[in-house]
């Protein structure tokens, strides 16, 4: 038995940090979208117990280190799930671009084995497991256009946001998530306006949303691109 599926990009149309957590990560506030750009996975089923990883990009771990990998593990793990499975990742989306490239391609995983392992979970209850290898892979398990805060791992889902071409320039530097938030002020930056975002969602005006988009990380990923 084989599983195809898409794994698509995601844009965050307004993201902002609100303040540093006990637990280390940021408080945060992301209005999200997917887009067509998307990679693509097979899963086939096998008898034994195992995980086979096969990546079609030479610059990405086929291991433990990959949110593939870890999805398939933590669903083997959590449900004492004996066959095993071959994944083919073949990757479209670039890396460290702020696209949610590893967590879609992981919430891919959750859902196609699910099916495959006829596990019979909800996108609820993948979602909420998904929580304990990624902040981003809840939102791309519903995907579509949504609202997410706590570390990024609470979804609100919203209206469609209105149809546009979009348009993805990446530089050549890549710029990890993590090592942005960890220089971030959050007194030297200028916060996006969420409210604005959210009412153009609702309106569905694309002029409103263009209007309200904002970054908070933007001014940290220019510095780095800068000394790059």
């Amino acid at each position: 038995m084989k599983i195809n599926l898409k794994a698509p990009a995601k844009i965050n149309l307004s993201l902002d940090a609100l303040y540093k957590r006990g637990d280390g990560y940021h408080e945060v506030e992301m209005v999200m979208t997917t887009i067509d750009l998307a990679d693509r996975l097979q899963l086939e089923l096998l008898p034994e117990d195992k995980i086979i990883l096969d990546v079609r990009a030479h610059f990405i771990p086929g291991d433990q280190r990959n949110l593939v990998y870890q999805a398939a593990l933590l669903l083997k793990e959590t449900y004492h799930v004996k066959l095993g499975v071959k994944i083919t990742l073949d990757k479209q989306i670039p890396v460290s671009a702020g696209l949610a490239g590893g967590s879609t391609d992981a919430a891919a995983a959750l859902k196609g084995l699910n099916e495959l392992w006829q596990l019979g979970l909800s996108l609820e209850e993948l979602a909420e497991l998904s929580a304990k290898i990624g902040s981003d892979i809840a939102f791309c398990i519903y995907g579509g256009t949504a609202f997410a805060t706590g570390r990024g791992e609470l979804i609100k889902r919203l209206r469609p946001m209105p149809s546009c071409w979009i348009i993805l320039a990446k530089p050549n530097i890549g710029v990890s998530t993590p090592s942005v938030y960890k220089e971030l002020q959050l007194d030297q930056v200028d916060h996006p306006d969420t409210a604005g975002m959210l009412a153009a969602i609702e309106t569905g005006s694309l002029d409103q949303v263009c209007a309200s988009m904002g970054n908070v990380l933007e001014s940290v990923t220019l510095e780095k691109k800068r000394a790059g």
